[in-house]
């Protein structure tokens, strides 16, 4: 099968389209043919060389998430059926023609959905499903603020918050893009280069904010325990903004902030199905009625990752940036 290797840690030039076997797939698990996947900042960083893929994962394919069709199966899979049209989250290997994958792990494709926007669904909604509910706590009525907003987690987790019925503050540096994201349902949109940005937001919010989903770190850790009420969260899904942080914890004390950290790339198996579960009963059917939807910036050839990558370094997106798996 093709797949896309990354041959040395680099730049987007180091990508390479090869011939590589395809993958085994045991008992409980099914081969899936790729039709498209997603590009994550996961697979910016590996081709970096600063994020290797877990165990069990190919080292050398990046690619987080697909969206295909069930060739083969395991004897022990009753679910899944050849020609079934199905999505899923991995721990790498998603730049390539055919993934291996646990049967239970598995989201069915909607019928409205493309492959292209299938393929834009599992990495930013399970990621948002997870760190609003599981994480976060999130209760209808609430204020959640994005940071990020205009990335693919962030038009996911601003869809999903606002389905919950919470309302949404949401930040972006773009203009364009901070209008995008009012049509997507924002209750308020801020630049964070705004002078007191926490006023800001305290404002736009009516007051305290129960929950913050953060992809920046230490960037933006004074300013989430400056906004956050008491008893909020706040959830870490991210630190492109740095990891280290100076902050003074007595406002943890004070306000009774709970600080949670989350990643699923490299959670157990059991951990991945038990998400894809939940999701499957509670936001499945709201991508299926189309009252979210997967946000595609822009849809390029799998051998066109090295330009993928170029443009989300940039920031160039906004929402998911897809590759065709033909």
């Amino acid at each position: 099968m093709r797949a896309l290797v990354v041959t040395r840690p680099g730049g987007p030039e180091v990508l390479e389209i090869r011939d590589l076997p395809e993958p085994a797939f045991g008992p409980d698990e099914v081969r899936v043919r790729v039709r498209a996947t997603a590009v994550n900042r996961a697979d910016v960083l590996q081709r970096r060389g600063r994020y290797p893929a877990p165990p069990g994962a190919p080292p050398d394919v990046p690619g987080l998430e697909f969206a295909g069709e069930v060739e083969e199966r395991g004897s022990r899979v009753a679910r899944l059926r050849p020609g079934d049209r199905v999505m899923g989250l991995l721990g790498g290997g998603g730049y390539a023609e055919r993934v291996a994958i646990h049967e239970r792990a598995c989201l069915p494709v909607p019928s409205a959905l493309t492959w292209e926007e299938a393929a834009a669904v599992p990495e930013a909604f399970l990621t948002a499903f997870d760190a609003l509910f599981a994480r976060g706590g999130l209760a209808a009525g609430e204020t959640v603020l994005v940071h990020a907003a205009a990335s693919g987690v962030g038009t996911a987790t601003l869809q999903i918050a606002r389905e919950a019925g919470a309302r949404v503050v949401a930040l972006s540096r773009s203009a364009s893009k901070r209008r995008r994201l009012e049509d997507l349902g924002a209750g308020r949109v801020l630049d964070p280069a705004t002078e007191d940005l926490a006023g800001a937001v305290r404002e736009a919010a009516g007051g305290a904010v129960d929950l913050v989903v953060d992809f920046l770190g230490a960037g933006s850790f004074r300013v989430n325990l400056d906004v956050l009420a008491e008893r909020g969260r706040l959830v870490l899904v991210g630190t492109l903004a740095g990891s280290v942080v100076e902050a003074d914890l007595s406002v943890l004390l004070r306000k009774r902030i709970t600080v949670t950290g989350t990643v699923l790339r490299s959670r157990p198996i059991e951990e991945k199905i038990a998400l894809a579960t939940e999701f499957s009963r509670r936001a499945l059917p709201l991508l299926a009625a189309g009252r979210i939807v997967p946000v595609v910036d822009r849809v390029l050839p799998l051998e066109a990752a090295g330009e993928a990558h170029a443009a989300m370094e940039r920031d160039e997106n906004f929402g998911k940036i897809v590759l065709r798996v033909s």
